[in-house]
C-alpha cells in the first residue's frame, strides 16, 4: 500500500517543486499509448515514473542523449526451472536485457514437489527487484497417463490465491480434459473464473476452439502457424508469440503483429536455457526476430509491454507516463533492440542492485527417489515381425511424428539402428512411486553412439534416456541417480560430460554463470557422439509431454494423440 508520505514526494518531484530521485534527461520518449516517439526528460520518484516530456531536475542523473527509451519487457508465460537455475539468478540473467517483469507458471517444480514447489516461487518473488507473477498451476499432472511426484487439485491451489504474487491459473494443458468436462478440470475453471486463465491448445482449431475458449480460457502461446494464430486471434484469444529454446515460432506469425492487432499479442520465452539467454537474450531476442521478420518495431515495443501488461491486467506498468513503474529500457537502436541500460523500479540495473537481498532456501533435495537400473532393464522383447511406432522429432519444434518402422532384431529384442538413426528411448519413473519404465524408439537424434539422459522430462519430470546401447543407457541414469538429477552424456561406459541440477532434479543451486558454463561441454559431448540436434537436452525434454501432438513417451508406454484425444498404445 501506497502512503500518504510517499504520495506526496511523487506530487512534489513530478510538478517540479523537488528534485527527482532520478531523471533521465534529454530521451527520446517510446510512448505505447500513441505509438509516437518524441523527445522529453523523465523524472523518477522511488520505483514511479512522475514526469515526463518536461524538464526535471535529479538526484541522480541519467543523459540519455541520442537513446531510446521504452517500457521494460513483459515475459507473459515462462518456466523458471526450463532456465536450469533459481529465480535470483535467472533474474542476474534476464534483467540486462530488459526484462523487468515476467509471469511464471511453476509446475515443473509442482509436479515434483506440489504445493511446496508453487510456494517456493510465491516466496522468491518477494525477493527480486523485477517482477515476478505466479500463475498456479492447473493440470498437476499434465494428464493421467503419466506419473507425477504431486497430483494437485482445486483445494490445494485456493489457499495460495491470495498471495500478493499469485496472478491466476496457469497454462490448461489438459485441453482434451476440458472437450470431455473432466470434473476436476471443470471445478478450476469455475473457482478462477473471475481473474486470468492462461491457456495451451496447440493444434486446436474450429469448433473443439471455441468449446475450449467457451471455459473462459483467454491466451495460447502454443500457436505454429500463421493461420492457427489468426483463427485464435478473431475467435478472442490473446496471442503469445513464442521463442524459446527449442520451440521458435516468431518468424512464422510475425505477419500476424500489425498497428492493429497489437493490442492482442504479446511475447513469451516458455522454456529458454542459460545459453540463449546469454549470447542471444531473452524478450529482447523475440523482439529483434520478429522484427527482422516484417513486424513493425514500434507495434512491437507496444506488445512487449503495454499489450502484455492489458493482457495479465498489470494496469501499473506499460506506459512512461506520470504514476506508472519506473520499469525502463534505454535503448541504443530500435530495430536491433540494442539494450545498453535498463532501470527496474526505479533503479538502475547495475552489481549493486543484486547485492545485499536474502533469498529464500530452495527445496526439493534428494527428490530422485530410484534404485539403479542394468541394461537388461531397457531390453525391448521382439513379438514376431511387423512395424513398431517411433517417434520423429522434428528440430526445433515440440511436435513430433507418429512413424511406424520396422526394427532390427537380435536375439529374440528389438535394437536400435544406427545406420537408419533409429535410437532406443526409455521414461524412468523417478518419484518413487511404481518403478514404471516406458521403452520406445526415436528417430530425429542423429547417428548417436552413447547414451544422452536428462531428469527434465516434461511435466512430470521422469527420468528420461536416448542411445544406441543398453550398456550405455543404464551408466547414464545411473549417474543421474547419483548426481540427484540434471543431464549426462555417455559413451563405451564412460561420463564425457554432466550438468548436476539437485534442486527437485530441475534447477542448479549454483550460478548463472556455472550453468552456461557446463552446457556448454554438454552440448560438444553430444555432438561428439554423433547426435545432430542443435539443442538436445531440451528437444529429448520434451518427448515425455503428452499433450503435445502427435506421439510421446511416458512412464506408462506410448501416448498418440489425435482428433479423438490422447490414448495409451498397447506397451512394447
Amino acid at each position: 500500500m501506497t502512503t500518504q508520505h510517499e504520495l506526496a514526494r511523487r506530487i512534489d518531484q513530478g510538478s517540479g517543486r523537488d528534485a527527482a530521485d532520478l531523471v533521465i534527461r534529454n530521451a527520446r520518449i517510446l510512448d505505447t499509448a500513441t505509438g509516437t516517439i518524441a523527445k522529453g526528460d523523465i523524472a523518477i520518484c522511488g520505483e514511479t515514473i512522475v514526469g515526463t516530456h518536461e524538464s526535471y531536475r535529479g538526484r541522480r542523473e541519467i543523459d540519455a542523449r541520442g537513446r531510446i527509451v521504452a517500457p521494460g519487457f513483459v515475459d507473459t508465460h515462462l518456466h523458471i526451472e526450463s532456465s536450469l537455475v533459481l529465480p535470483a539468478e535467472f533474474e542476474r540473467g534476464v534483467l540486462p536485457r530488459g526484462t523487468t517483469t515476467a509471469i511464471c507458471d511453476p509446475h515443473e517444480i509442482a509436479n515434483v514437489l506440489g504445493v511446496a514447489g508453487i510456494r517456493y516461487f510465491l516466496e522468491a518473488s518477494t525477493s527480486l527487484a523485477m517482477t515476478l507473477r505466479v500463475n498456479l498451476s492447473s493440470c498437476v499432472p499434465a494428464t493421467g497417463l503419466e506419473t507425477a511426484g504431486a497430483r494437485l487439485e482445486l483445494e490445494d491451489l485456493l489457499p495460495l490465491r491470495a498471495h500478493p504474487a499469485a496472478l491466476g491459473l496457469a497454462e490448461v494443458m489438459n485441453f482434451p480434459g476440458v472437450l470431455a468436462k473432466d470434473a476436476g478440470l471443470l471445478a478450476k475453471l469455475s473457482a478462477f473464473a473471475d481473474g486470468h486463465i492462461d491457456g495451451h491448445a496447440p493444434l486446436l482449431r474450429g469448433r473443439p476452439l471455441n468449446g475450449y475458449l467457451a471455459a473462459g480460457i483467454r491466451t495460447d502461446h502454443e500457436c505454429t502457424t500463421l493461420e492457427e494464430a489468426a483463427e485464435k486471434l478473431k475467435k478472442g484469444m490473446i496471442v503469445l508469440m513464442r521463442e524459446g529454446s527449442i520451440a521458435k515460432n516468431v518468424t512464422a506469425l510475425a505477419p500476424l503483429l500489425t498497428e492493429a492487432t497489437w493490442p492482442r499479442i504479446a511475447f513469451c520465452t516458455d522454456d529458454r536455457n542459460p545459453l540463449e539467454i546469454a549470447h542471444e537474450g531473452h524478450i529482447d531476442a523475440a523482439m529483434r526476430k520478429v522484427i527482422r521478420a516484417g513486424a513493425p518495431p514500434i507495434p512491437v515495443y507496444r506488445a512487449a509491454s503495454l499489450g502484455a501488461a492489458m493482457a495479465f491486467g498489470m494496469r501499473d506498468r506499460g506506459v512512461i507516463g506520470p504514476g506508472y513503474r519506473a520499469d525502463l529500457v534505454i535503448l541504443d537502436d530500435l530495430e536491433a533492440v540494442a539494450v545498453a541500460q535498463v532501470v527496474c523500479g526505479g533503479r538502475l540495473v547495475e552489481a549493486e542492485l543484486f547485492a545485499g537481498r536474502t533469498h529464500p532456501e530452495p527445496v526439493g533435495y534428494g527428490s530422485v527417489r530410484r534404485a539403479e537400473v542394468s541394461a537388461a532393464d531397457f531390453a525391448v522383447p521382439a513379438k514376431g515381425g511387423g512395424t513398431t511406432p517411433v517417434i520423429g522429432v522434428l528440430p526445433f519444434s515440440l511436435l513430433t511424428e507418429h512413424r511406424e518402422l520396422e526394427l532390427p532384431e537380435r536375439q529374440g529384442f528389438l535394437v536400435a539402428d544406427r545406420e537408419r538413426q533409429i535410437l532406443k528411448l526409455a521414461v524412468l519413473e523417478r518419484h518413487g512411486r511404481n518403478g514404471n519404465i516406458g521403452k520406445g524408439f526415436v528417430t530425429g537424434f542423429g547417428p548417436l553412439r552413447g547414451a544422452v539422459a536428462t531428469s527434465i522430462g516434461h511435466d512430470s519430470h521422469n527420468l528420461i534416456v536416448v542411445g544406441d546401447a543398453d550398456a550405455d543407457m543404464a551408466v547414464a541414469v545411473n549417474h543421474l541417480i547419483g548426481l540427484q538429477g540434471g543431464a549426462v552424456v555417455v559413451r563405451d561406459g564412460t561420463v564425457l560430460a554432466d550438468l548436476p541440477l539437485p534442486v527437485a532434479g530441475l534447477m542448479s543451486d549454483r550460478s548463472f554463470g556455472f550453468v552456461e558454463e557446463r552446457l556448454r561441454p554438454l552440448r560438444a559431448a553430444a555432438a561428439a557422439c554423433g547426435c545432430t540436434l542443435e539443442e538436445p537436452l531440451l528437444q529429448l525434454a520434451f518427448l515425455p509431454l503428452p499433450v503435445i501432438p502427435h506421439l510421446k513417451l511416458t512412464d506408462r508406454g506410448y501416448v498418440a494423440a489425435g482428433p479423438e484425444g490422447l490414448r495409451l498404445l498397447p506397451p512394447l
